[in-house]
């Protein structure tokens, strides 16, 4: 893949990011934070997005950069994923995606699977599937100690979908997070819904969009898409910076939860963002902590199954 074939793939995912016509202030400002981020080298994102926002460039003419049907068809997924990560995607973003599929000259079939895929994603009930065997509760004094045992679990997970060079696996990474952020709310007597899950990880700084554009563009970064599935020799390396913002953007929204959930949802807005953003630095320490373990599950995954995998957590 060439640096140009990753800018247009980037400019795509950027077009998708804006195609709902509807994106409010503070996700604007997460894409923007997102563009500052990945906007050193050769791939500059904070100029890509300028140039998106500023219309410089085309749909069609992106579309055109990408000479093979394996990008033309990644291009597509990667929209999907931008347009479903904050929620099954709306009329408008519908009409785009039918739009990139013509510019790509995709058939029906190469564009309804990613769809369909990512549409399960993004619906599953956030309530684990049920499990079969009587389940025993933890006691009161092993409750705190379980919950920490899960966000570190999920956080390895999370670490180890980033290995993954499928775009669906960054898509899987937001649906496991919601799910760890209902189990934990549930398990201080709350019953979170969707909304008010995504407007807890927006509001503490890890907006869906904008955490999802991050995930593939370090994973473009790090030439981890295009790898072929089941190859993790050098990937580790390759992709140690998408690893860690993943393991650790899982990590400390656990425990943020935790605070919030334990202290009756009484943390503003300010509190969330300063006890993630410091909870994050941590975890980038402490998944080096975990690097073998992250790699390890990486091996084990099967890409086929990712959706069940997390509908299971």
């Amino acid at each position: 893949m060439t640096t140009d074939e990753q800018k247009s793939l980037l400019t795509i995912a950027l077009f998708a990011a804006f195609a709902d016509g509807s994106k409010g202030q503070r996700e604007r400002e997460e894409i923007r934070r997102v563009a500052d981020a990945l906007g050193g080298g050769e791939l500059n994102f904070a100029a890509l997005y300028q140039d998106v926002l500023l219309k410089r460039t085309t749909l069609a003419a992106e579309a055109a950069k990408l000479g093979s049907p394996e990008l033309r068809q990644l291009a597509f997924e990667l929209a999907v994923g931008v347009c479903d990560a904050d929620g099954l995607r709306n009329d408008a973003e519908t009409r785009f995606l039918a739009e990139l599929g013509r510019a790509l000259g995709l058939s029906q079939p190469a564009m309804a699977e990613p769809a369909a895929t990512a549409d399960a994603l993004v619906t599953m009930p956030l309530e684990p599937a049920p499990q079969s065997g009587a389940i025993v509760a933890p006691a009161p004094s092993a409750a705190d100690a379980e919950l920490d045992r899960t966000i570190v679990n999920d956080a390895i997970l999370a670490g180890a979908l980033e290995l993954l060079p499928q775009s669906i696996a960054s898509l899987a990474v937001i649906a496991l997070q919601m799910k760890m952020v209902y189990r934990i709310g549930k398990a201080y007597g709350y019953e979170p819904d969707r909304g008010h899950v995504k407007d807890f990880l927006a509001t503490a700084g890890a907006g869906l969009t904008g955490q999802y554009l991050e995930e593939i563009g370090r994973k473009l970064i790090g030439g981890l898409f295009g790898t072929a599935a089941g190859r993790m020799a050098g990937s580790l390396a390759r992709g140690a910076t998408g690893v860690a913002f993943s393991f650790a953007t899982t990590y400390a929204l656990g425990h943020v939860a935790k605070r919030y959930y334990a202290g009756g949802r009484a943390m503003d807005a300010q509190m969330l963002k300063d006890a993630f953003a410091a909870l994050a630095g941590q975890a980038k320490s402490l998944q080096q902590q975990y690097a073998p373990q992250i790699e390890q599950q990486a091996r084990s995954i099967d890409a086929a199954r990712i959706v069940q995998m997390v509908r299971s957590r």
